[in-house]
């Protein structure tokens, strides 16, 4: 067998006997392999930031909606409330309604919510708390809504006027003070509310009383811990499930149940295989173009051992055998595609991160990747070479030193 040193020697001689040949080959890699450490880090990057979502709406939350009105009332909530796991619960309903500032009027979404509400959605103030079951006339005003929206800002000490329409027509407006001013967010994928940036919260209590209502839209639970969650939301929906008349054979069948309960983990789930669709069909996109460049590859080596045949042919009249042949030309191919895969896994994880901060995703880098980089170089350098450098050591050698 050829030494290693040696065979190096021959395969790095004759690459730099054809720069631009070699460059050009090697670039295929470069752009396969980036784009395979690219998408990948981006996948990834996507899973972080549906599971941060998630998370920003609350801590181990459990939801029970419902799109029929006059359902949930304070019986459900009781229900919930005195499920064991369960270490706070708040209604919400929300309501069109017009908020007064001075002579400015908007119309916006008011959400009505008790004192829990804060901690399972984990909303944080900019200026002043939140609502307590003790508030009567209070309100919490989204962070644009109340520096944004009306000729001047408002602040927590300030007095608003809240308008609400019944069913009769009739108008009710009662004067609120504001009591804290919610920090600037964003969208959230979860909660149903999405930017809490234009809401105004009030007790619900107080939004039944000027509405003339008693039902409440949905219910914001909070279990005591994530690794129970799932436990806990079964058992919620089996007390709602009974407490409607739903047999239990009919508690898995969602078209049965005049409600939906769902929670943290389940959010996650459905996210997850999400990111991980996205993040396949990205890879699968990338591989094409590493196939495309392995191509490249098997071609150069392919056109290499045609032009080297008269070598090839001297080579072994001098006793180099066939597997010395062979090992050459797929070392040589090898060491093209590797430093591919190295410029490729640099230029990958640069870009990963530029786009990363382009698009405001959470910058995400498995350096598994680089180890994966490097490895689907050496494996596209032994597929593209494994042919080529067969076809060469089963050259006999009196034909190719005939060869002109």
């Amino acid at each position: 067998m050829i030494p290693f040193v040696q065979a190096a020697r021959i395969a790095s001689g004759s690459i730099r006997s054809s720069k631009l040949r070699s460059a050009l080959t090697t670039l295929g890699i470069v752009i396969g392999v980036s784009a395979v450490i690219i998408n990948a880090s981006l996948g990834a990057s996507f899973n972080q930031f549906f599971t941060d979502e998630v998370s920003s709406v609350g801590s181990n939350f459990i939801i029970a909606y419902s799109d029929q009105p006059n359902l949930f009332y304070d019986s459900e909530l009781e229900i919930i409330k005195n499920t064991p796991g369960i270490l706070g619960v708040s209604p919400r309903k929300t309501v069109s309604g017009e908020i007064r500032y001075l002579s400015d009027i908007k119309s916006v979404s008011i959400v009505g919510v008790n004192g829990d509400f804060q901690e399972i959605q984990g909303i944080k103030m900019e200026e002043g708390t939140f609502l307590t079951d003790k508030d009567i006339y209070s309100a919490v005003l989204g962070y644009d809504l109340a520096k944004e929206e009306f000729g001047r800002s408002i602040s927590h000490r300030s007095s608003v006027d809240i308008a609400f329409r019944q069913e009769n027509g009739s108008v009710v407006i009662r004067k609120f003070k504001v009591k804290g001013i919610l920090e600037d967010s964003k969208e959230t994928i979860v909660g149903g509310d999405g930017s809490t940036d234009m809401i105004v919260y009030i007790p619900i209590s107080t939004m039944n009383e000027m509405t003339g209502e008693q039902d409440y839209g949905a219910f914001f639970a909070m279990a005591e811990n994530s690794e129970n969650i799932g436990n806990i939301s079964t058992d919620v929906d089996k007390r709602l499930a009974r407490n409607f008349g739903i047999s239990e054979r009919d508690i898995d069948d969602e078209d049965s149940k005049p409600y939906t309960v769902f929670d943290q983990a389940d959010i996650l789930e459905e996210t997850g295989a999400l990111g991980k669709i996205l993040s396949t069909f990205l890879i699968i996109l990338a591989l094409i173009s590493l196939f495309v460049g392995s191509i490249g590859i098997m071609n150069i080596m392919l056109v290499t051992v045609t032009e080297r045949t008269r070598e090839i042919g001297i080579m072994k009249s001098v006793g180099y055998s066939s597997s010395n042949i062979q090992f050459l030309f797929l070392l040589e191919s090898i060491m093209v595609s590797s430093l591919g895969g190295l410029l490729g896994t640099a230029i990958g994880s640069f870009g990963a991160y530029i786009l990363e901060i382009s698009l405001k995703l959470p910058p995400v880098f498995p350096f598994v990747l680089i180890e994966i980089g490097i490895l689907i170089s050496v494996l596209v350098g032994v597929g593209a070479g494994l042919y080529p450098a067969r076809k060469a050591a089963s050259m006999n050698p009196v034909d190719a030193l005939r060869y002109e």
